[in-house]
């Protein structure tokens, strides 16, 4: 049997640009891609916490340094520049490998700026 496992993720990205007009996916900073793990044309979910969207794309690769989360085609529909979004990617891993397994977390404040990274989510307290 496989586990879907969350493999890494962009916690509240603020986005910079919506392009209806450009070929569908996300555009992200190179250096955000290498940072979480995210692969160009990797399949990504993106969690508007702005608006409660959601939806599924592909990540392609922006300049480095230019810390651009650009949701393009008719995704930007769904997101407008300013939003917060989280970015996730998943991975399928057998259960001996998921009980080793620790994702990637990059979380980010409102300029795409790194505020630290990690590799749990603490217990949600009640």
């Amino acid at each position: 049997m496989h586990l879907t496992l969350l493999k890494c993720k962009l916690h509240r990205a603020c986005v910079t640009h919506a392009e209806v007009d450009y070929e569908g996916s996300c555009a992200i900073d190179e250096e955000l891609l290498g940072l979480s793990g995210i692969r160009e044309y990797e399949q990504i979910q993106i969690y508007n916490v702005t608006n409660g969207e959601r939806l599924t794309t592909y990540a392609i690769r922006a300049d480095a340094g230019s810390r651009v989360i650009s949701v393009n085609g008719a995704a930007a529909h769904k997101a407008s520049p300013g939003d917060r979004v989280i970015i996730c990617a998943y991975a399928a891993m057998t259960q001996a490998e998921a009980e080793v397994f620790r994702p990637t977390l990059v979380y980010l404040n409102e300029h795409n700026q790194v505020v630290r990274t990690g590799d749990a989510i603490p217990a949600q307290a009640a």
